[in-house]
């Protein structure tokens, strides 16, 4: 790997540095930027000598950004970097282990890959970025920042959540998708999930599931925010829902979710009119193509009471 060829710390050269386990402590001070590559052969799977622990390191030291190569295992990635990581830039690349951006407060960390279970646990702000799948568990108990997955969730994303978490999953999740869900207004600052139901054909073209939401148990027991799930075929039925049900999608939701869809068209490449809004073979107005889930004690009109408003 190129990455490797990099001058091992303490030296320094072209702003890059390797660090291993064998020179973990040496790991120098950062002042003008520059890249920190942290090589995970070799490392425990967690502990004082782990991967997590070099990464907090190097955020002290100034480091502000970090690629970790050749993880295959290694937990906690992007935790304890304390209250405000803003500006900090973590890109991951193999297969990291569990609890990855935990607890995170300012700093993006970006999964080349797939990631695994508890992801973004009380995630409280920054940006998260999965170019595959999650595991279990995804930001339980989140309080804020954004998310997004290429590809699928298992099961019980969301759970637990409040504030104002801002997630998009391309694809689709298991059971308990945002479970008691607790994230006030999304139209005031509260949270919500979009959910788009899409995969990739082996050509990379994006392409529809089966249905958006196979699952049971959707928004269930949740008291605030909304999920938005791409469903222009309405498959996702009342029976799916315990506690929730389908609100009015208006332009104020539309204007709401918009910025993060085209976040996630800069990101991976999903396109908003070419792909997204199309249904029939044609693009169609949002309101015929997302779908809105609310508490059941929602105040808004239920869906289909008035006509769209876009």
């Amino acid at each position: 790997m190129v990455l490797r060829a990099v001058p091992k710390a303490p030296q320094v050269s072209g702003g890059f540095t390797l660090v291993d386990h064998s020179n973990r402590t040496d790991i120098p001070s950062c002042a003008d930027g520059g890249t920190l590559v942290a090589d995970c052969r070799g490392f425990p799977m967690e502990g004082e000598e782990g991967t997590s622990f070099v990464i907090r390191d190097a955020f002290a030291k100034g480091w502000r950004h970090v690629m970790v190569i050749d993880s295959h295992g290694q937990r906690f990635f992007g935790c304890g970097l304390g209250q405000d990581s803003q500006g900090m830039r973590i890109e991951v690349y193999g297969t990291p282990g569990d609890y990855l951006a935990s607890g995170l407060a300012g700093a993006i960390v970006e999964v080349h890959g797939n990631a695994q279970d508890q992801l973004g646990q009380i995630f409280a702000s920054g940006k998260l970025i999965v170019h595959g799948d999650v595991g279990q568990t995804f930001m339980y108990g989140a309080k804020g920042g954004e998310a997004y997955v290429m590809g699928n969730a298992a099961g019980r994303p969301l759970i637990n959540a409040v504030g104002k978490p801002r997630v998009v999953i391309n694809g689709t999740c298991l059971d308990y998708l945002a479970e008691s869900f607790m994230a006030g207004d999304p139209l005031n600052g509260g949270g919500f999930v979009v959910l788009n139901g899409m995969t990739f054909d082996p050509s990379g073209n994006p392409v529809d599931l089966p249905t958006p939401y196979p699952g049971s148990n959707l928004f269930s027991l949740a008291s605030g925010g909304a999920i938005y799930v791409r469903d222009p075929e309405r498959k996702v039925t009342i029976d799916q829902l315990n506690g929730g049900r389908f609100g009015r999608m208006t332009e104020d939701d539309w204007r709401t979710i918009l910025p993060y869809l085209q976040e996630n068209e800069r990101l991976f490449g999903v396109p908003l009119q070419g792909f997204l809004l199309r249904t029939g073979g044609k693009v169609a107005r949002p309101t015929q193509v997302y779908r809105k889930i609310e508490p059941s004690t929602a105040r808004g009109a239920p869906e289909g009471s008035l006509d769209d408003e876009i």
